[in-house]
């Protein structure tokens, strides 16, 4: 009897490990995928400054002020143009024997707006007392939204392109288990950068090209293959 129950153990035994072995855990695959789209730099941002030396601040204030008042005098005739006073900086200027011998004065003017060719001329006629200290452009918050939910789209269809290719690999059909998905820009670097200068320069537009950035999205995650 002892044999003939030892082997009716041995088949429960087995029968219960293949049983068990039909729901063994699904393969967990993490991947991820990544796409990239063009958006138009179709904002521009510039700062212009208003910089100067003198032997007193209150000569100097009363300067610097006269050539902002100026500008943004100017700036009223481009509607299409957002104006915004900057910061003001004022400091002393040392001589070796450690007095103030000068100071030196900096105030700055901010500008931004979707029409680069009103922006392009404003610059150029500010260019005759001010000094273009930064110009930037990037894709205003309306195109990059745009182009980011174009890039995610891209993203997961690439995602679910790559979990297709590993489940077909083994022979299996595979289910999405996790998600995540992110998304960048490339910095957009100024097209120009420089110190102010307050030299007299001929009233010319400043050429200003749009250009592209590229927006991307990534969407990462893990699927299950059984």
């Amino acid at each position: 009897m002892r044999p003939r129950h030892h082997a009716l153990r041995s088949l429960a035994l087995l029968t219960w490990t293949l049983s068990t072995a039909s729901f063994a855990a699904p393969l967990i695959v993490e991947l991820s995928a990544e796409a990239s789209r063009p958006a138009v730099n179709d904002l521009v941002r510039a700062t212009v400054a208003a910089e100067a030396a003198g032997t007193t601040p209150g000569e100097l204030s009363r300067q610097i002020n006269q050539q902002i008042a100026e500008a943004l005098k100017t700036a009223k005739a481009y509607p299409a143009v957002k104006t915004q006073s900057g910061g003001t900086t004022t400091y002393p200027v040392y001589a070796k024997s450690g007095k103030i011998e000068s100071w030196r004065m900096r105030s700055e003017l901010s500008l931004e707006s979707g029409d680069a060719a009103s922006v392009s001329e404003l610059l150029g006629k500010l260019q005759a007392s001010l000094g273009v200290s930064n110009l930037q452009l990037q894709p205003s918050a309306e195109t990059r939204k745009k182009v980011e939910s174009e890039a995610m789209i891209d993203a997961i269809a690439a995602f679910k392109g790559r979990a297709k290719v590993i489940a077909d690999a083994l022979g299996m059909s595979y289910r999405i288990k996790q998600l995540s998905v992110s998304s960048s820009g490339r910095v957009v670097q100024p097209m120009f950068r420089g110190a102010a200068k307050t030299m007299a320069m001929e009233a010319a537009p400043m050429p200003v090209e749009a250009g592209e950035s590229q927006v991307s999205a990534t969407v990462s995650g893990q699927i299950e293959v059984e």
